[in-house]
């Protein structure tokens, strides 16, 4: 979503004069309070869903995600409700496809999950009979159309799931570096496969209010992919996938505020910047 033409001022030789400007407007700080809560559940999650390598399911999510909020609309209720009830939907059919799969078998599965979602997300717009308002942001995202109740309930969401993930931070690590030898040591890698799922449902859901379904990579995977390119040391990664995706929020929002361009843009034209800078660095 672009800034209004009379909001754009252009930046000036004074940092702290432009960083006035922007808390001017309630929407931006609406904006970086939302973006910042999901910039750091998504670094965070988003890290050991490369580690496990299910970005596949994690952009099925997102995938998911769509439908969700397309039937929230066509049933007059808020949009949040389609795309957490969605993604938890679909974190438990990707559990429940992916047990006692492998390989190929699972990615066809994921894949066969993610076509009928996208069908059913064109099939929820087509029979809301006229333009659906809010598809370019079901899409797209819209960091700038956050409310005071948006903010607070994805702070909620963050909250929360960083609270389990702390809990399960450990066995988590030690089933997805190993889940053979983590099995055979006691650790109950069945459940903490759900459990992830339902984690990464609730990060992709909350990141796709605001990145929409299409951009969600842009925080959920590319500043992970970047971590882990530059240093294998899990807290290190962490930390460095979290600020990464910090970076990447602050900055996109900084520069749309400036321009006449949509954060998206910014967002993961950044994001991209990173990684490749990142495979410079290891060569």
């Amino acid at each position: 979503m672009s800034i209004e033409a009379s909001v754009f001022q252009g930046l000036s030789w004074n940092p702290w004069t432009d960083v006035r400007a922007m808390f001017a407007y309630h929407f931006m700080a609406n904006a970086l309070e939302a973006g910042t809560a999901v910039a750091v559940m998504a670094g965070a999650i988003g890290w050991f869903m490369v580690l496990r390598r299910q970005t596949f399911a994690g952009h099925t999510l997102a995938v998911i995600s769509f439908p969700g909020a397309a039937a929230a609309a066509l049933a007059g209720l808020p949009l949040a409700f389609g795309y957490y009830g969605a993604c938890a939907a679909g974190a438990v059919a990707l559990a429940a496809v992916s047990a006692d799969r492998g390989g190929s078998s699972e990615s066809a599965a994921t894949g066969t999950v993610q076509a009928f979602a996208l069908g059913l997300g064109f099939l929820f717009v087509g029979l809301y009979h006229g333009l659906l308002s809010g598809l370019q942001s079901l899409l797209f995202g819209t960091f700038l159309g956050i409310d005071d109740a948006q903010v607070r309930t994805l702070a909620a969401v963050a909250a929360v799931t960083l609270a389990v993930l702390v809990l399960a931070g450990r066995p988590l690590l030690f089933a997805s570096v190993d889940g053979d030898v983590a099995r055979a040591a006691g650790v109950p890698v069945g459940a903490l496969s759900v459990a992830f799922l339902l984690l990464l449902g609730l990060a992709v859901a909350a990141t796709t209010q605001i990145t929409g379904a299409l951009l969600v990579f842009a925080l959920l995977v590319t500043p992970a992919a970047t971590a882990h390119r530059l240093t294998a040391r899990p807290l290190a990664g962490l930390v460095l996938s979290i600020a990464l995706s910090l970076a990447v929020t602050w900055l996109g929002l900084t520069l749309a505020f400036f321009s006449i361009y949509p954060v998206g843009f910014y967002v993961t034209s950044l994001s991209f910047a990173g990684y490749v800078i990142s495979r410079l660095v290891r060569r």
